[in-house]
């Protein structure tokens, strides 16, 4: 009977343990990265950091009033920027493909991303029968294909 106790507590502080979010205390952000971020964002001083999937380190932080986040390499590389913007906002072009292309869909969410190596665009999540298709566009309306 002790040694069923003893492992039912192991096996419940790994499930704590695992299940803890990858929020970091400013702390242990990589130094090289919050310099990048300070180079990218100056004045930009208070952003919340964790560490995503991929290993990025993502910063989440206001500029006028706007939630962006910026995503760095631990050796302080930026990846990209984004943030959400209301569809209303797109490009012309863009929402002419949608209606062409698109019209079957509902929207989900809109962001406008500046990415390091596809430069500028803006990623439309589209949703249909519950299912969800990311659709990345160029301010002329042409699709960026992965």
């Amino acid at each position: 009977m002790r040694k069923i106790s003893v492992y039912i507590a192991f096996c419940f502080s790994i499930g704590l343990l695992s299940c803890q979010e990858k929020n970091q205390k400013d702390g242990e952000v990589p130094e090289a990265v919050k310099i990048a971020f300070q180079k990218k964002y100056p004045g930009e001083n208070d952003p919340d950091w964790e560490q995503d999937d991929h290993g990025y380190w993502e910063s989440h932080f206001k500029k006028d009033g706007e939630k962006y986040r910026a995503d760095f390499n631990a050796d302080g590389t930026w990846i990209e920027t984004e943030n959400d913007i209301k569809k209303k906002n797109l490009p012309e072009a863009i929402k002419k493909a949608i209606k062409e292309k698109y019209s079957e869909y509902k929207i989900a969410e809109v962001e406008h991303v500046l990415n390091a190596e596809k430069g500028e665009f803006f990623d439309v999540e589209f949703k249909q029968k519950g299912k969800n298709k990311d659709v990345m566009f160029r301010a002329d309306g042409s699709e960026i294909k992965e």
